[in-house]
């Protein structure tokens, strides 16, 4: 537990699972495309070089629109309004439910109810009240993670050293000032660790509402083709999902490093 990996060791050993997973996925796509060359459950890197050019690079003829970019387009701008929504009520919600106790015992219980509340049992609840457009995707995304980022900044919150708060108060601060002064700085940070965290689960809800209700979208395309098992389509869709998921995770790393290096100083890496 001593031992660190110098750089290049470290590079390496990040990229040997990778390196494993598509020697494997070669050698069974191999196999399979032997015994079958119309097998489409495991297409050959040549099948998908040519979707993946076709996808990103030519127009469709039936819409106009290059697809990867269309599909990708709209399912960005759902879930980035979910998650800014999202942790919009989080900081809100969390940090005065932290710190003033009066708001604490009264959004407290209702918060945890939801946070418990499966969000895709009330998927056609929301497609009843919201109707089948984009309100209701972007709501499943925020009943899906703002009670946990309202909880976990509420938490975080009450882990304040009470020190602090005291002698803000001695000095004259009102909750208000308090708030502000003391409270936000240490919370921002602690703000974007919880949407970087949620960055999976709001994917999620993203993919399950474009797929039973949309016309456009990366959940859209990859359950409008998985009919014909058109995994030369499907494969990239995932792999551009899980590229989009990690640009989007390293850009808030990132950010919370520079600006608030004391937090990411004293951090465990995740």
């Amino acid at each position: 537990m001593n031992q660190e990996p110098t750089p290049a060791l470290g590079v390496g050993l990040g990229l040997l699972p990778f390196i494993v997973l598509i020697v494997l996925y070669l050698y069974a796509s191999d196999l399979r495309l032997s015994e079958n060359p119309n097998d489409k459950l495991l297409p050959s890197f040549t099948s998908l070089g040519e979707s993946i050019h076709r996808l990103a690079f030519e127009e469709n003829k039936r819409t106009g629109l290059v697809l990867l970019w269309s599909d990708s387009a709209a399912s960005l701008i759902r879930l980035i309004t979910g998650i800014g929504i999202s942790a919009m009520l989080g900081l809100i919600v969390g940090v005065l439910n932290g710190i003033i106790p009066l708001v604490r015992a009264n959004l407290s219980p209702i918060v945890a109810v939801l946070s418990m509340v499966p969000p895709m049992a009330i998927l056609p609840i929301l497609f009843i009240i919201f109707g089948l457009g984009e309100v209701s995707k972007v709501a499943l995304i925020v009943i899906g993670i703002a009670p946990f980022i309202m909880r976990d900044l509420a938490q975080r919150v009450v882990e304040l050293p009470k020190e602090q708060l005291i002698k803000a108060q001695t000095l004259g601060a009102s909750t208000w000032l308090v708030i502000i002064r003391v409270v936000l700085p240490q919370v921002l940070p602690r703000l974007l660790d919880a949407v970087r965290l949620s960055l999976g689960t709001a994917w999620l809800f993203l993919i399950a509402a474009e797929a039973i209700a949309s016309t456009d979208g990366l959940g859209y395309r990859i359950f409008l083709v998985r009919r014909y098992l058109a995994m030369d389509v499907i494969l990239p869709y995932v792999a551009w999902i899980t590229l989009l998921a990690y640009i989007m995770d390293w850009s808030l790393r990132r950010l919370t490093q520079l600006c608030f290096p004391w937090f990411v100083g004293g951090a465990v890496k995740t």
